[in-house]
């Protein structure tokens, strides 16, 4: 397929990244309010709407710049508020909350996996628009497989912290949380080094096979 250049590559890439993001959340406020606390719900942000979930330096900006400089591609979105109190058992509940958003992620990328199934389809027909769906269905499961396993490294504040925290008992995991105050820095340290890479690729190289394998795409 022929080599895309930047604007291209943000055409095809911004649509998954924006809905990896939105529906990530929207999944942390859907579970919370089955499991009893109705914030996000009354707030609006169980919704697939973008514009309810999007953060213009996390979704928009620091992913555009990391596409321009060819570099690890991440973001993030307004976080969606949970007032764990209501929970009905906080520490089992707030760990399903946390999952969620990963699990979402690994839904989405077979989703976009369908969707680059349909462009390779079509492609043999001569359909103009099936080279995009093509491009576009593989940055989807790029994109939703890198944020799923992102979030569920352990580290304060990211998704996977939440379920260490319940295995934890509770004086230790009050100790553990409080990483969260160095959290973004741990992220950044992991990412400029390229530790975090070398973290999540064997994962996302045996998931990302995996559903090519079983979309024979």
């Amino acid at each position: 397929m022929p080599k895309l250049n930047f604007i291209q590559m943000l055409c095809v890439w911004a649509l998954p990244l924006i809905f990896a993001i939105t529906v990530h959340e929207a999944a942390h406020g859907w579970v919370a309010s089955k499991l009893g606390d109705k914030t996000a719900k009354m707030l609006g942000r169980v919704t697939l709407n973008p514009l309810k979930h999007i953060d213009m330096i996390g979704t928009v900006l620091v992913p555009a710049v990391l596409l321009f400089f060819g570099g690890f591609i991440f973001g993030w979105a307004k976080p969606v508020p949970v007032d764990w109190r209501n929970l009905k058992n906080i520490r089992r509940d707030a760990a399903l909350v946390a999952i969620a958003g990963p699990c979402s992620n690994l839904l989405m990328a077979i989703f976009w996996a369908g969707i680059a199934k349909l462009g390779t389809i079509f492609v043999h027909q001569g359909l103009q628009a099936a080279v995009f769906l093509i491009y576009v269905g593989m940055a989807g499961i790029s994109i939703n497989l890198m944020l799923g396993l992102l979030n569920l490294i352990p580290i304060p504040p990211l998704d996977g912290s939440r379920v260490v925290s319940a295995l934890l008992s509770p004086r230790l995991a009050i100790q553990y949380e409080n990483i969260q105050r160095y959290g973004f820095m741990i992220l950044l340290v992991l990412i400029f080094t390229g530790v975090l890479t070398f973290i999540l690729q064997p994962p996302y190289v045996l998931l990302q096979n995996l559903i090519y394998m079983v979309f024979s795409i």
